[in-house]
């Protein structure tokens, strides 16, 4: 009886071990961090959806990274093929806008001052610093529960990361504060031995690529990619070349936010040389103007010094500082400025300004 007593233990001790092996979240999270950080440069490519009020934005979006903090990230809007870069190098961080020729240039802690659901290195950071983490196997892999880090959107609370069962990350939720979800990145590729030239990170070579179709990467699957999102956007440019510079404000785009006590007191337009400008100012309890005016598509490729942190916002990506917000979206430049409200009370006007059709 004792003998089988004994064995009994022991089989049941081997079952244990076993299911404290490699699928446990120690496991799982040590080879997840050991793949990330043993990469000296990675490809991504996936999708992006994020939810603005009742309406949902998608970007194709492409990321590059190289070791020695080397960042460049293509967002191109499903919608109407805009398309913004975020290039992180030695030299700073710029958005790019190729569509008007456009870059503004600032030093920035990006992509380290808050979460980012598609870059590797960030989402570890995140995992690792949450120490009341949840972890949780599922059929075709596992999910990791993270605390969101969104210091101007206090209403993302959550990230969910579920990971396959190679422990590759396949798809990064973020949900607000009443559980529902309002940032979703879902990974088709990661490759995590990709060699770029010494010149990928370049802004003038990021320039240039619009009008050259030149090998930037000596990872042959990186190469088709690379060349055929660039063929598509020459392409797209090709198309939209009659409107890349826009000489008048058609419709008034109104906020569908303001804040209380607040009102519109008086709306003027003014002719620039090439363009016009839409002034709205808004009085009361929380004043504030929201600008509005034309783009010009530069003959030669214009850097603007900026200061300010950039946030990627439902249909582009904006440069918010203490009391303004800017970007620039359906070749409108917008600014959102104010004295008295803060960072995140600007940006829920900015977010409430919405100017495209988008896919529900």
């Amino acid at each position: 009886m004792k003998k089988k007593l004994l064995f009994l233990i022991m089989i049941i001790g081997v079952f244990a071990i076993s299911g404290c092996g490699k699928n446990s979240e120690s496991d799982v999270i040590k080879d997840l961090t050991k793949k990330i950080n043993d990469s000296k440069a990675y490809y991504v490519d996936g999708t992006l959806e994020i939810v603005n009020n009742e309406d949902v934005y998608t970007y194709n979006v492409n990321v590059s990274y190289k070791e020695k903090d080397n960042y460049k990230v293509s967002l191109v809007n499903t919608v109407n093929n805009h398309e913004q870069i975020i290039l992180r190098n030695s030299d700073g961080v710029y958005v790019v806008t190729p569509r008007i020729n456009k870059s503004f240039k600032f030093q920035s802690d990006w992509p380290y001052n808050n979460s980012q659901v598609y870059l590797l290195g960030p989402l570890l950071d995140d995992i690792a610093n949450d120490a009341n983490r949840t972890f949780e196997k599922v059929n075709d892999g596992s999910k990791i529960i993270v605390a969101a880090n969104y210091p101007n959107n206090s209403k993302l609370v959550k990230q969910e990361i579920l990971l396959d069962k190679s422990n590759n990350i396949k798809k990064v939720t973020v949900f607000d504060n009443n559980g529902t979800a309002q940032i979703t990145m879902k990974f088709n590729k990661i490759d995590l031995n990709s060699k770029f030239n010494d010149n990928y990170f370049d802004l003038k070579q990021i320039i240039d690529i619009k009008e050259d179709n030149t090998d930037n990467t000596t990872n042959r699957e990186n190469n088709s990619d690379e060349n055929k999102n660039t063929n598509e956007n020459k392409n797209e440019d090709k198309k939209s070349s009659e409107t890349k510079q826009t000489s008048s404000i058609e419709d008034v785009i109104y906020p569908m936010y303001i804040p209380a006590n607040t009102y519109l007191s008086n709306k003027e337009k003014v002719s620039k040389d090439d363009g016009e400008r839409l002034i709205l100012t808004f009085d009361g309890d929380n004043p504030f103007m929201l600008i509005e005016e034309t783009v010009t598509y530069e003959k030669e490729h214009l850097i603007v010094p900026t200061y300010g942190e950039l946030e990627v916002m439902a249909s582009t990506v904006a440069i918010v500082n203490d009391n303004s917000v800017n970007w620039i979206d359906n070749n409108i430049e917008y600014y959102v400025v104010s004295d008295k409200l803060s960072k995140s009370e600007l940006l829920d006007i900015a977010r409430s300004i919405s100017v495209l059709p988008v896919s529900k």
